[in-house]
């Protein structure tokens, strides 16, 4: 380091401005992006060398002026860390040439010239681990002035931007960029995806363009007090009560959207939107700082943050994967929304809605009987691989819709959505510890409530499933299935079979099938289906009035759940066949259908199997279901948690809560207390009324 800094000493300031400051982060930069640790200490040891070494300290104070007077900044605060305007595809196109073949480097502005002074991949992580005090430290430690110095006009390099003289190019930039953003946000208010969702945008005046003109007149109040320090700048107030109002306006449409249906477009009009505010909010706090402190240190809070934040979209604008996580992530948010205001009807409070769960669930275990039985004869038909296959998707997407249809519950069915209710429950708490008893007795429910639905299909379709091998005994004269067909179904049913890696595969697709109802919610809500189809003449002449409505309703309410539930049963079907199709060991194993087989595979052996083998055969059976709720729980609560951007501090306290309430009162996980029967009413956030009970999570059929 000390042949680098007598470097720094000898350079001029002036005209080797950037490499002084590509020398300085070479000096704190870690061994590795990681290692934190190592760049405090170098931090820390550079800060000591800028104070005992004045000639060194004036070089590099020289040097990180002149950047703000020499190049460009406008860009920077305006482009940098924005979603871009292009459309998704053309953004990914863009970002895959553009690793390929970099963009040309221009130094005259600000914005280039961060990514040549962090030029190191990973330069992004170690500066963001730093603390802001550390970052703060080195910078009062590089500012310092050999007199008392503290404030704006003692800097010999910074005398420039004293109020009252000529408006500084750094000052001058900074605002010219407060202007360009409130143009931004006028436009993107203005956008036909937001009047979509909020008409009263065109009726009335619009907080978008109202917040323009408050911008303008604040510049104008602004430059005049820099010119006439003795003036009192006024307009700020009136400035942020029209962001606040942007803001609400802003939130109100996300909330609406999730009604109205969202899309692409409209997902990354809101994000840009809100990034535009924020970024507008940065700016307004150093301008605020600089009028009241006339000082550069008191700015070095929000200038670090602001730096954090450049230095790291800098460094990964090229990058693909933060484009899509970030994308996938805002869609997922408004699918996931949807899918949690389904999985509270999911989650039972009162006893009568857990008997209802219970109900459901085993009438889903009797329509399961029937579609394992009608698998195992399509599966000995015969049929040419392509046909046979496209026979079991039908029978599965078919009949889960058909389940759905009656009312009934598949129980793997619920976790992909209970998982978006209880992340939708963790952002209420807002972290505080007062709130995480609400959230374990959510949690308490949940499992109990999937206790219910694993408990009515279990019984059922193994039930079921032994009397229509009666039946189909009685009236044909033999079994159902062969001994050589039941050997293979409880063989399927082997834990050591790779039962468990199949059961995931299976949990997989319930977590994806669950992503497909919320985008068909989404995707009705949106494109207005129900309205389109009451629109047409010749179906309400055929129904008459009453019940166009009802199927409307319904439609308006079940076309996620029965796209998703169609679209499951294609998912399972589908990923045999692509096993088969490439030769992979793939296929998949449900709890209910491998219930249903070992129920045929029983009453196959007339009952008489050794009591080892049927205890085998049932623990593999709760050990697929084991896995299939595991699976397709945790894809769906990460997804909703990293949608939504929660991070669970306090999941080892929340853990205690529910292992206390396992060992204390271990029933409630089973069956609902006495006081929950008449729980009190939820309020929506959106004024509407509350959820339904899970014992009607969808209007009967039409």
């Amino acid at each position: 380091m000390e042949k680098l800094l007598a470097r720094i000493e000898a350079a001029d300031p002036v005209t080797d401005r950037v490499d002084i400051l590509i020398a300085l982060i070479d000096a704190v930069r870690p061994s590795r992006p990681g290692r934190a640790a190592q760049a405090v200490a170098a931090m820390d040891a550079l800060a000591g060398a800028l104070a005992v070494r004045p000639a060194l300290r004036r070089a590099a104070r020289t040097a990180l002026m002149r950047l703000f007077v020499d190049h460009k900044q406008v860009s920077l605060y305006v482009v940098s860390g924005m979603l871009p305007q292009r459309d998704f595809f053309s953004e990914m196109i863009r970002r895959v040439t553009h690793r390929l073949l970099p963009d040309v480097v221009d130094t005259s502005y600000l914005k280039d010239l961060l990514s040549v002074i962090f030029h190191r991949k990973g330069d992004e992580i170690w500066v963001d681990a730093l603390d802001d005090e550390v970052w703060i430290g080195f910078f009062r430690a590089l500012l310092a002035e050999d007199g008392d110095g503290e404030t704006i006009d003692a800097p010999p390099a910074a005398t420039a931007i004293v109020p009252g003289s000529t408006l500084p190019f750094a000052v001058s930039e900074m605002l010219e960029a407060l202007r360009m953003l409130s143009y931004h946000v006028s436009a993107i208010g203005l956008d036909p995806e937001l009047v979509r969702v909020e008409p009263q945008l065109e009726e009335l005046e619009s907080p978008f363009l109202a917040q323009n003109a408050e911008v303008v007149e604040y510049l104008r109040a602004y430059r005049e007090w820099w010119s006439h320090p003795e003036n009192t700048l006024e307009g700020e107030a009136h400035l942020a009560v029209m962001l606040d109002q942007c803001n609400e306006v802003l939130q109100r449409v996300r909330r609406r959207a999730t009604r109205r249906g969202t899309s692409l477009t409209l997902t990354l009009t809101l994000e840009r939107l809100r990034q535009h505010i924020d970024r507008i909010h940065q700016l307004l706090g150093l301008l605020r700082e600089l009028h009241e402190s006339r000082a550069i240190v008191p700015l070095l809070p929000r200038a670090v943050a602001l730096l954090k934040q450049m230095v790291r979209a800098e460094r990964r604008r090229n990058r693909l994967s933060d484009y899509w996580s970030t994308n996938v992530g805002l869609l997922s948010q408004r699918m996931t929304e949807s899918a949690s205001k389904t999985g509270e009807h999911y989650i039972t409070a009162t006893r009568r809605e857990y008997f209802g769960m219970l109900g459901s669930a085993a009438l889903g275990g009797v329509v399961i009987a029937f579609m394992a039985a009608l698998k195992i004869i399509l599966a000995s038909q015969g049929l040419a691989p392509l046909n046979e296959a496209l026979c079991i998707c039908l029978n599965y997407g078919l009949g889960f819709a058909f389940i759905h249809v009656l009312g009934g519950t598949v129980a793997t069915k619920q976790p992909a959505m209970t998982a978006n209710a209880i992340a939708a429950s963790i952002e209420e708490t807002r972290g505080k510890t007062r709130n995480l008893d609400k959230l374990a007795d959510i949690a308490v429910r949940t499992l109990r409530s999937q206790f219910a639905a694993i408990v009515g299909n279990l019984m059922l379709s193994v039930s079921a499933s032994i009397l229509l091998s009666f039946a189909f005994l009685h009236f044909s004269g033999q079994h159902f299935v062969g001994k050589d067909k039941a050997d293979i179904l409880l063989a399927s049913a082997d834990p050591l079979s790779g039962a468990p890696f199949y059961a995931a595969v299976a949990g997989v697709c319930l977590f994806l099938s669950g992503l497909i109802a919320a985008y068909y919610d989404n995707l009705s809500a949106y494109n207005r289906i129900p309205e389109r189809l009451a629109q047409l003449r010749w179906p309400r002449r055929i129904l008459g009035q009453a019940r166009m409505q009802r199927f409307t309703g319904y439609v308006e309410n079940n076309l996620g759940a029965l796209a998703g539930n169609f679209f499951f049963g294609f998912l399972l079907g589908g990923a045999t066949a692509i096993g088969v199709l490439f030769g992979l060991p793939l296929d998949i194993r449900h709890i209910a259908f491998s219930a249903a087989h070992v129920g045929y595979a029983i009453a196959a052996y007339d009952f008489v199997l050794p009591l080892a083998a049927i205890a085998i055969a049932f623990a593999g059976v709760l050990l697929i279901g084991m896995v299939n709720l595991l699976v397709s729980f945790t894809l769906a609560l990460y997804v909703a948690m990293r949608s939504r951007n929660i991070t669970f501090a306090q999941g080892r306290t929340f853990s205690t809560l529910v292992l206390r309430r396992l060992f204390t009162r271990p029933l409630d996980f089973i069956f609902p207390p006495n006081d929950t029967d008449t729980p009190a009413p939820e309020n929506n956030s959106d004024g509407g009324p509350p959820p339904a009970p899970s014992g009607s999570e969808q209007p009967p059929p039409p």
